[in-house]
């Protein structure tokens, strides 16, 4: 009989030791999945760096900071290497990042290609339809969403002033043929510029290097410059700046960060607050556990005609007492 009892008191023991050691281990499962939602991994995938995607990305990281997301970001640049790009994202994945935020077009693309898995959030993309990115931009699908870096009406607008305000009868473009985003932005300068009374000659570049040389092939061709959101030409933008200022040639742009620059005007919207609304697009993502293909994807918000006075001076435009109604300046 005792040595029965002593028996049980044994096996009871042992199933004792056996449970405490079981919730041992739940709670260090516990603790570790915890750790895991305090601070999120990022990549962050950007082709070229220039003014306007770095502020995307400060307006991203933003986002998350004020709705208290802890985030490690894993920034990576291909230097306008598609090749660099696609490699970026399959690291990406291979690091088994929380999200990859993508601020370009082909950046996106290459993230999309990488991985269906992982959420995506872009910006600083023009047409995602198109790009193939999504299906719709009110129902994305997938794994992606994010924010664009094309207004409805901002081009349209750009082409109106330029024949109504500035008189031009011509306007000059440059841009990467390779580049998703400025051949739809092309298409769409060639309807609105049509609509104006507006004749677009164009001048090609594949990388940065070409711009000046590209730019001074429009002299005596274009009445003024438009440069659309194009990341080989905004990249060199100084180049661009000096032809205009040099030969008295107007320079409208794309986006408000090439007006600060040295550009002349733009009907455009902040790169820090559309990167700023695709944070908070992952913010959704990560904190409330939505589905990337459930958000709809986003224009910007904020369109306004910006005029540099400095550089209109350069350029030898005179302002106009009735811009200053509808218009804001910088110097």
């Amino acid at each position: 009989m005792k040595k029965k009892l002593y028996s049980t008191l044994a096996m009871t023991l042992v199933a004792g030791m056996a449970l405490a050691g079981c919730g041992s281990d739940k709670e260090k499962n516990t603790a570790k999945e915890g750790s895991k939602t305090d601070t999120y991994n990022i990549g962050v995938t950007q082709i070229v760096q220039h003014d306007s995607l770095d502020q995307a990305y400060e307006g991203f990281k933003a986002a998350l900071k004020d709705n208290d997301v802890k985030a490690k970001y894993d920034l990576q640049i291909a230097q306008g290497d598609q090749n660099n790009n696609q490699t970026i994202a399959s690291n990406f994945v291979g690091d088994k990042v929380d999200l990859i935020f993508a601020n370009s077009t082909p950046s996106a693309l290459s993230a999309l290609n990488a991985t269906k898995d992982i959420p995506i959030v872009f910006t600083s993309v023009t047409d995602p339809v198109a790009a193939k990115l999504v299906t719709s931009l009110d129902k994305p699908g997938g794994n992606v969403t994010g924010t664009t870096d094309s207004h409805p009406e901002a081009i349209a607008k750009s082409m109106k002033f330029l024949a109504e305000e500035l008189g031009a009868k011509t306007i000059g473009t440059v841009y990467n043929t390779g580049e998703q985003n400025s051949v739809v932005q092309i298409k769409n300068v060639k309807v609105e510029a049509k609509k104006a009374g507006l004749k677009v000659v164009e001048a090609s570049v594949s990388t940065s290097a070409d711009v000046k040389q590209a730019t001074e092939s429009l002299i005596g061709k274009a009445d003024a410059f438009y440069i659309i959101t194009d990341n080989t030409v905004v990249s060199a933008l100084e180049s661009v700046i000096s032809v205009a200022n040099d030969k008295d040639i107007p320079l409208f742009v794309g986006e408000l960060d090439s007006v600060n620059a040295g550009g002349f005007a733009a009907y455009g919207f902040s790169y820090f607050d559309i990167g700023y609304e695709a944070g908070q697009k992952a913010v959704e993502i990560l904190k409330d556990g939505k589905k990337p293909g459930d958000i709809a994807v986003q224009y910007p918000q904020k369109l306004k005609l910006v005029i540099n006075e400095k550089a209109a001076k350069e350029m030898g435009v005179e302002i106009k007492e009735e811009w200053k109604a509808d218009a804001e300046f910088v110097k």
